[in-house]
């Protein structure tokens, strides 16, 4: 064969090819411009609706252009503007008061006109719904993380069994860890409802059983789902969950009133009824032939009502006999909604393990929420604890000193704007405060009120309202800040039942703290020694040289100080106000009384019998704490009547008290 022949040959066979390559209707359409193919719908672009958007789109992106998902992207977050002159659309960005107009191919700015020359294309929620669906196999795979949490949150809104093929080949590919697993989960309730074959679904209800996620049940509950039924038989092809008994399980009228609504029997009419109907049938003295003056008795009125029936006057009525009768001819059920037996019984197996795993999480939920308010019981009362024991004291003015610690917390984040330095300073801050403050309140008032203790209670009461009012005159009479730093703004969330705010946890750990020191102080420190000398037998330490009058005094200053530190971390999120103290000195009295006067153990006794039982009422009635608090202290009230010295008595003097 010549040479020139051959390359003929060639030259042709490369003709065709470019030529077979440029006719593929995908590699065409990819490289022509995006607006002719628009032009092709300009009518259902410029003014969408729900109705039609569906077919336009699908052949959208049925054209595989590269650049119609960014399109499709923009009009959905309505950034795209349609000119009325010409009908072309264009992207848009301000440009002071008019905007900018932006080719659709090029990207480039065209022109800047006024915001009246272009029309804005506003599609509705029910549009951008058909769009945010349409886009979901493409964004699942798209390079930004949130366009990809977008489309499952798309595909969660609105499932389908198209959405499992593009989600299950996402999965691969997918490099965030927590997206792939919220993929992976995705594709599990999907597989639940729409799977191809019924032992994936049945695998896929299997792995969803003990899931407690809002969108785990609610697959569930669909599965489950039921419909009232009604028959003269049971149906045999029917899924029928349960029968339902007559009086037991459904009233006679309940049972009536289905069978007036599927058409099966005519509706029941009282007395009253058949009187008004009658009444309204009256001609020439008569009611379906029956003279009015006979109509004295239900039985003529009956007789009267059939005769209008009869003549087709009235509509039919069921008469008491008959009711009993239509409803025991026929069998009242309720019916799924799912046809397949298998599948509802592994939803609902599904479902009683979910339930039992909620059980456990509520459990576990209480028990964090009562640890909690414990640890805040227990913080604010052991100061109390200390100097009522020690001291005999009944100090009304303790709130105050947690309210005088919270300020003073306060006070240091204004001159230390670091919130992690702030609370590094304000806790031995508000300890030397407060501790200063009980020292001298105990060397103005208390020491000369030992003997008399009803009027220690009057004059701490006073001392209370005192420095209420002073610090309203300080602080003013409005809540101020005492914020969190941002490690402990946060919470610890284990699932969508249990959690905790990251700042409780921290009293908790406090609380444990303070309870480690104060059992530290008392069982190894000369201080301790001294202190629990006095409260047993205050003559007989007196009389080994220990000072009785300055024991007492540094018993209540540290009791002081203690609730000064409470202040401070009650105050990182509560409410820090002059009456803040007022909200605790109950409770803590609660603690102190139940739990055993002047003994550490005694008051981390009675502040987590308080709090559990507290959270516990709550748990009842959350919406109504108030009645919780009532209900606490009857409680407290039956307790002592019971137990006077408390879950862990005293020995000593207080005992002996």
């Amino acid at each position: 064969m010549p040479v020139s022949a051959f390359l003929a040959r060639v030259v042709a066979l490369l003709v065709l090819a470019v030529c077979l390559i440029g006719l593929r209707p995908g590699a065409a359409t990819a490289q022509q411009d995006l607006q002719p193919l628009l032009q092709q719908h300009q009518e259902d672009l410029a003014d969408p609706s729900r109705r039609t958007i569906g077919p336009v789109i699908a052949d959208l992106l049925d054209s595989g252009h590269l650049r119609i998902a960014d399109f499709l992207r923009k009009w959905e977050a309505r950034e795209v503007y349609v000119r009325p002159e010409d009908g072309l659309f264009f992207y848009a960005e301000e440009a002071g008061d008019d905007l900018r107009l932006i080719d659709i191919d090029s990207g480039e700015a065209v022109d800047v006109v006024g915001s009246r020359a272009v029309d804005e294309i506003r599609p509705n929620a029910g549009v951008r719904r058909e769009l945010a669906a349409a886009l979901v196999p493409v964004e699942l795979t798209a390079p930004d993380p949130a366009r990809r949490q977008d489309a499952l949150d798309a595909i969660l809104r609105s499932s389908d069994a198209s959405q499992i093929p593009p989600l299950a080949d996402s999965i691969d590919s997918e490099t965030d860890p927590a997206i792939k697993t919220r993929k992976q989960r995705l594709l599990a309730l999907l597989t639940a409802q729409f799977g191809a074959t019924k032992s994936d679904r049945l695998d896929a209800i299997a792995a969803l059983a003990g899931d407690t996620s809002i969108e785990a049940r609610g697959v569930l509950n669909q599965l489950t789902a039921t419909r009232d039924g009604v028959a003269e038989t049971l149906p045999e092809d029917a899924n029928i969950a349960r029968v339902l008994e007559v009086g037991t399980d459904i009233t006679e009228a309940q049972a009536h009133d289905r069978l007036v609504d599927e058409g099966l029997a005519p509706p029941r009419q009282t007395a009253a009824d058949l009187r008004d109907v009658l009444a309204e049938h009256i001609v020439d003295g008569r009611v379906g032939g029956v003279p009015v003056h006979r109509l004295d008795t239900l039985a003529a009125r009956a007789d009267a009502y059939e005769a209008l029936e009869a003549a087709g006057t009235v509509p039919p009525r069921a008469a008491p006999g008959e009711v009993a009768q239509a409803v025991a001819a026929h069998v009242f059920y309720e019916q799924y909604l799912q046809p397949d037996p298998e599948i509802t019984q592994a939803a609902q197996d599904a479902l009683d393990a979910t339930a039992r795993a909620l059980g456990l999480y509520q459990t576990a939920d209480l028990v964090i929420d009562g640890l909690s308010l414990a640890s805040i019981f227990f913080l604010a009362a052991i100061g109390l604890a200390i100097t009522f024991g020690v001291m005999g004291v009944i100090n009304m003015a303790h709130g105050e000193f947690i309210m005088m610690g919270a300020y003073t917390g306060y006070v240091v984040q204004l001159f230390v704007p670091d919130y992690t330095l702030s609370l590094v300073v304000a806790l031995p801050m508000a300890f030397l405060v407060t501790f200063g403050a009980g020292v001298a309140m105990e060397r103005l008032v208390i020491r000369h009120l030992y003997t008399r203790p009803l009027e220690t209670l009057l004059a701490t009461f006073g001392i209370s309202i005192m420095l209420q009012q002073l610090a309203k005159n300080i602080f003013g009479t409005q809540a101020r800040p005492l914020t969190a730093p941002d490690w402990l703004g946060g919470a610890i969330t284990l699932n969508d039942i249990v959690g905790i705010s990251t700042i409780r946890v921290g009293i908790f750990v406090l609380a444990l703290i303070f309870l480690a020191l104060l059992l530290y102080i008392l069982k190894r420190t000369r201080l301790g020694l001294e202190v629990r000398a006095v409260t047993q037998n205050p003559g007989m330490a007196a009389s080994m040289g220990i000072d009785p009058d300055r024991i007492n005094m540094l018993t209540f200053g540290l009791g002081s100080g203690i609730a000064g530190i409470a202040g401070v971390a009650i105050g990182l999120y509560a409410q820090v106000t002059s009456e803040m103290g007022a909200n605790y000195i109950v409770q803590s009295f609660m603690t102190v009384v139940v739990g055993g006067v002047g003994n550490v153990w005694g008051t981390l006794a009675g502040a987590s019998l308080i709090g559990f039982l507290q959270k516990g009422i709550e748990w009842f009635n959350p919406s109504n704490t108030l009645a919780a608090q009532t209900w606490m202290v009857l409680f407290v009230i039956l307790f002592i009547q019971f137990r006077p010295k408390g879950i862990v008595a005293l020995k000593g003097r207080a005992a002996g008290d």
